[in-house]
C-alpha cells in the first residue's frame, strides 16, 4: 500500500510492528504505546471532525497536541505529570517513525514541552519489614545454608550500612573479616568510610565460614552457585522472591534497603550532614528528600495518635 493511502490507524499499527519485531519492545510495553496511540489518534479525529490519514498527522499543530494533554490531565482518571510526559514521550516516539519510515514529519511537535514532574521521594520500608527481609533467606527451602548465609550478608550490608548493590558487591576477600570501619568506593570513584555494626560482621563472617570456595585477596567476596561473583541481578531476583513470601510491596527492593538506612537514622535523630556523609551524596539536597519521608511518617503518625486529629 502506497504511503498516500494509509490512515492514522494504519500508520499506527506499522509503528507497533516496528516496536515489536525490530526494537522487540515487551507485550506490556507495547500494550501502553498501543493505548497512548489510539487515545491520541481518536483525539484528533473528534477535534477535526474526520477521519485522518497519514498525510494528516504531518499537519497536527503544538495546539492541538497541548488540548490533548490538558484532557488526559482532567477527567475520571486524571494521569500524573509523570504519566503526562510518559505519554507525551511515546507520541513523540510514533511521530519520530513517521517521519523516518513513512516521510512524514510533524514540524509542530518540536513546540510542545511536557509538564514539570516533581522528583519522586525514596520509598523506604518499615523497621520490621526490613527485619523481616534479613531474616527471611534463612528460612528458603530452595537455599544451601551458604547461600542463605551469603543472601543474608548481603542485604544486611546494604541496610546496616546504606551501601548501593554495586557497592556491597565490590568488596573482594581482603575487606573480611570486616572492622569497625569500611572504606567505599562509590559513584564517580568517590571513597568515602561507613562504620560497620557488629550484625553486619557477623553476617558476613557467617557467610564466610560456610562458603564452600577458596578465594584469592583480590577476589570477590561474594559467590554465586556456580562460584563466578555474584550479580546485582542475583540480589534483586532474591528480595524479588523474598518479599513475596513476607507479603511486603513491590517497592521492597535492594536499594530501598538503602532508603531505608537514612530514613530510620533521619528518624532516630541523626543530622542530615552526618546522613549525607554515610550515603556518599555528593549534594546536601540529595539527601534532603529524605526529611520529605520522615515528616509524612510523623504526620501519619501524629493523625494516628492525636485526639483532635
Amino acid at each position: 500500500m502506497a504511503h498516500s493511502e494509509l490512515t492514522a490507524s494504519d500508520a499506527l499499527r506499522a509503528w507497533l510492528d516496528h516496536l515489536a519485531h525490530e526494537r522487540r519492545l515487551s507485550p506490556r510495553t507495547l500494550e501502553a504505546y498501543g493505548h497512548i496511540g489510539r487515545l491520541y489518534i481518536a483525539f484528533l479525529e473528534r477535534h477535526r471532525g474526520e477521519a485522518l490519514s497519514l498525510g494528516d498527522l504531518g499537519t497536527v499543530t503544538a495546539a492541538e497536541v497541548r488540548a490533548h494533554m490538558a484532557e488526559r490531565r482532567t477527567g475520571d482518571h486524571p494521569l500524573s505529570a509523570r504519566s503526562l510526559s510518559q505519554s507525551l514521550s511515546a507520541i513523540r516516539g510514533f511521530h519520530a517513525f513517521l517521519d523516518r519510515r513513512l516521510d512524514t514529519p510533524a514540524p509542530q511537535l518540536a513546540l510542545v514541552r511536557g509538564p514539570k514532574a516533581k522528583p519522586s521521594l525514596p520509598r523506604p520500608v518499615t523497621e520490621d519489614q526490613a527485619r523481616g527481609l534479613l531474616a527471611e533467606p534463612d528460612a528458603d527451602p530452595d537455599a544451601e545454608p551458604w547461600e542463605a548465609a551469603r543472601d543474608r550478608a548481603v542485604l544486611t550490608l546494604l541496610y546496616g550500612c546504606g551501601l548501593r548493590i554495586s557497592e556491597g558487591l565490590s568488596l573482594i576477600r581482603a575487606d573480611a573479616p570486616l572492622g569497625e570501619m569500611l572504606r567505599v568506593v562509590g559513584k564517580g570513584s568517590k571513597t568515602r568510610i561507613v562504620p560497620v555494626l557488629p550484625a553486619v560482621r557477623q553476617a558476613v563472617d557467617a557467610y564466610l565460614a560456610l562458603s564452600p570456595f577458596p578465594l584469592q585477596p583480590a577476589d570477590a567476596l561474594f559467590r554465586a552457585r556456580r562460584g563466578g561473583p555474584l550479580s546485582p541481578r542475583h540480589v534483586q531476583a532474591s528480595v524479588q522472591r523474598l518479599r513475596g513470601r513476607l507479603g511486603l510491596p513491590e517497592r521492597t527492593t535492594p536499594h530501598a534497603l538503602r532508603h531505608s538506612f537514612a530514613t530510620h537514622l533521619l528518624g532516630a535523630g541523626a543530622d542530615l550532614r552526618s546522613i549525607q556523609e554515610l550515603l556518599g551524596h555528593a549534594s546536601l539536597s540529595t539527601t534532603q528528600k529524605y526529611t520529605g519521608v520522615d515528616a509524612d511518617r510523623l504526620l501519619n503518625a501524629y493523625a494516628a495518635a492525636h485526639p483532635r486529629a
